[in-house]
């Protein structure tokens, strides 16, 4: 076993890491397109607006109640057939629109978190609902939302795998490939698993290290 697990990380060791840097900019982009659809979406949520409210819980019902290589699949096409993207871009746009959805209630979540004396507070010192919100109740609730955008974050590192059915040459998409072509399934899959722990390990000391340096800030604001 280890003598053809060797043979897989050799003979397909720059293919993984060509792979690997595909992976990394896959998340990249589709999180950071998750992170300003979750924002815009927790604001309908917390609107007073019945329809922000509507439209909010419908896009948050529909994502979370779908799995999410149906959503997927469904995006994908969909999006494909509106406007002409490579797989890559329409992959990230399908992933970010997914977890968009999480990250509205974990943004939710974290601004509610915010005592209400302080939009009182921000409000008696003359500034409108809007400044307060950008200046005083956003910057607790972004350190607030660290921990679990954190665990998102890692789970779409994860989830970024099933793009490879839709054609882009990531991480799953390289093992499928190399697999088929050495005939050495299992130690093809091992490695790629591999990469991806080394990867989810890599996130998990970076979150972790972000909460420690933000934690006295964390305590002064609450």
């Amino acid at each position: 076993m280890f003598s053809s697990l060797w043979v897989v990380i050799d003979s397909h060791f720059y293919g993984f890491l060509k792979a690997t840097g595909v992976t990394l900019q896959l998340t990249a982009v589709s999180l950071a397109l998750a992170v300003l659809i979750g924002l815009v979406f927790a604001f309908f949520k917390l609107s007073r607006n019945p329809v922000a409210n509507l439209v909010a819980n419908a896009y948050i019902g529909i994502v979370r109640g779908t799995p999410l290589i149906v959503l997927l699949m469904f995006l994908y096409f969909g999006i494909s057939s509106i406007v002409l993207l490579s797989s890559f871009w329409a992959g990230s746009l399908a992933l970010a629109i997914h977890a968009g959805a999480y990250v509205a209630e974990i943004f939710r979540g974290a601004i509610q978190s915010i005592d209400h004396g302080q939009h009182e507070a921000a409000r008696s010192l003359g500034m409108s609902r809007r400044t307060a919100m950008r200046l005083i109740i956003l910057p607790q609730s972004f350190r607030r939302a660290i921990p679990p955008l954190g665990n998102q974050f890692i789970i779409g590192l994860k989830d970024s795998s099933l793009v490879a059915f839709l054609g882009v040459s990531e991480i799953y998409s390289t093992a499928m490939t190399a697999a088929a072509a050495n005939f050495l399934p299992f130690e093809t899959y091992l490695v790629a698993g591999l990469y991806y722990l080394v990867l989810v390990l890599i996130f998990t000391v970076l979150v972790h290290k972000l909460e420690i340096k933000l934690a006295p800030d964390r305590r002064a604001a609450t």
